[in-house]
């Protein structure tokens, strides 16, 4: 679903919906709302090894595995070994929880994942910028409209902000209806001497510290399919039905940034946009236009969750591949990308476009041979590089990631996460990031891809649309001691809106530098 021109989806249009590339050909799979196969391809039983955890636990076959070469099947991640996933206690209920959501509809749509896939090739070769962003752990006690509608009015802005610098088509992502999962570099956590397992995400466990809490429960799975779908039926209402209209630029601005700084450059933007745009209609061209009213909007999370990966993992009827029809994006993370572990052997035999997070520990050959893996067609759009390394080792280690990427001739997205690589302990316990060191990891990007000759292709952040202080810093001076007092995050500390919105403007003015080729510039980046 790239939220654009369709507003509703009828119980029709859900098995058999086409959308139109910028070829215009049709290419919209043909969808059956049940698994291919009558038998179940979920009946083996399925542990897990944590990565801190000896592989005597793991899922592997005889041997050792091999990297991922031979016969894909949705099953032959089984024979690798599979990090970082729950172990239920209940085998059975498991089963049978995927097997009824095998038989739920699919989240998205084959062809917006080959649309996206499009506009992400795009933002290869520079003709595009890609904007990735959303909550660090999506949470079910903070699922609602509101919440929902404030992070895609942030990405909205921002994208007007990123679009109007760079003179480019922003490709906005969300990090939306579907990243529950989260990697841990511990599989428990210690508490005034009791250990318990460690939270993993709302999909698989709760976030209280007490025993029940902390087991992992198959019935979450179905929660998280039922928000997910319920969060990207918003977002199309969002993305389709006037919200998302260009004519509504200026008043997409949250009620608590109103009087802030970046909140008046944005209102000074949008009043900009305006004025063109009122131009645009006395000069006789039409601001009616799908382009003008509607936005394109998809959705990513972390491939992590191998057993709901797969139950979501439909065959396309058009292009007789597999799409894993949980998001349109997904990405492989820092301690699951293994040549030879299932969540790459899974991943590679799907057709969605992919990310790849890599730290400064990333070898390039490594990476060259994981990109050969995932991408042997070398197809633009279908690997996104997401770095998250810290400005010093981003400066450092990101130029031989590049030159072995070019040497092997393969097409890949490059994209900045400041977020990861830049986490601190607060004084006061609580983990937060400060903005000046996010700011100096997205500086190093920039100077690196302009040192290097490539192309900067995005950011991805970990944001949203509430008025939190998690991350330290910015124009609106969110301080150490400031942290508890809307610290909400389940997971990692996120950007406000504020601070987002500050971090667009930084980025926009160098993408204007980069497009008119001088030296100067007004933002400080």
């Amino acid at each position: 679903m790239a939220l654009t021109n369709t507003s509703a989806l009828s119980s029709k249009s859900l098995c058999n919906t086409h959308y139109l590339s910028s070829s215009s050909k049709p290419h919209q799979p043909t969808f059956s709302l049940f698994p291919t196969k009558k038998k179940s391809n979920l009946t083996n039983p399925i542990s897990a090894v944590h990565a801190a955890e000896p592989s005597k636990k793991s899922v592997v076959a005889d041997k050792a595995p091999k990297p991922s070469t031979g016969k894909w099947s949705l099953e032959s991640w089984k024979t690798k070994t599979a990090l970082q996933l729950p172990e239920y206690p209940d085998k059975e209920e498991l089963d049978s929880v995927l097997k009824t959501i095998e038989n739920f509809p699919p989240i998205v749509f084959a062809g917006e994942a080959r649309t996206l896939e499009e506009r992400i090739g795009e933002a290869a070769m520079g003709r595009a910028f890609l904007l990735q962003g959303g909550d660090c752990a999506e949470s079910f006690k903070e699922f609602s409209a509101n919440y929902i509608r404030d992070t895609f009015r942030v990405i909205l802005q921002m994208g007007v902000v990123l679009m109007f610098g760079g003179q480019v088509p922003v490709v906005k992502v969300g990090r939306m209806a579907g990243q529950f999962a989260k990697p841990r570099s511990a599989p428990y956590e210690e508490k005034d001497g009791v250990k318990l397992p460690s939270y993993k995400g709302d999909n698989i466990n709760g976030d209280a510290f007490d025993e029940k809490s902390r087991i992992p429960d198959p019935q979450r799975l179905i929660r998280a399919y039922s928000q997910s779908s319920a969060t990207l039926n918003l977002l199309r209402a969002f993305a389709t039905g006037g919200y998302a209209a260009m004519q509504r630029v200026t008043h997409w601005n949250l009620d608590f940034a109103e009087h802030s700084e970046q909140g008046d450059r944005y209102q000074e933007l949008a009043h900009r946009v305006d004025e063109a745009l009122g131009f645009m209609s006395a000069a006789g061209l039409t601001i009616d236009h799908p382009i003008m009213t509607t936005t394109e909007f998809w959705t990513s999370h972390e491939c992590l969750h191998l057993p709901y990966e797969q139950s979501l993992t439909r065959l396309d009827s058009t292009s007789g591949q597999y799409y894993d029809c949980s998001a349109h994006m997904l990405w492989v993370g820092e301690r699951t990308r293994q040549l030879d572990g299932a969540h790459v052997e899974f991943l590679r035999g799907v057709a969605n476009p992919l990310g790849i997070k890599v730290s400064n520990k990333m070898d390039p050959t490594e990476l060259v041979k994981l990109i050969e893996i995932l991408n042997p067609q070398n197809k633009a759009g279908r690997i996104t590089i997401i770095a998250r390394m810290g400005a010093e080792n981003m400066r450092v280690k990101l130029p031989h990631l590049i030159r072995a990427v070019r040497q092997a001739g393969q097409i890949v997205t490059w994209v900045s996460d400041p977020m990861h690589g830049n986490t601190i302990s607060a004084p006061c316990g609580l983990k937060t990031r400060p903005f000046d060191s996010i700011l100096a990891e997205v500086r190093a990007f920039f100077d690196v891809h302009e040192q290097e000759g490539s192309h900067p292709g995005g950011v991805h952040l970990e944001m949203t649309g509430q008025n939190v202080t998690e991350c330290i810093g910015g124009s609106r001076t969110v301080t150490f001691d400031d942290l508890k007092s809307r610290y909400h995050t389940h997971c990692d500390p996120r950007l406000n809106a504020s601070q987002a919105l500050e971090l667009s403007f930084i980025i926009a003015e160098r993408l204007r530098k980069k497009r008119i080729g001088t030296k100067t510039f007004s933002f400080g980046l």
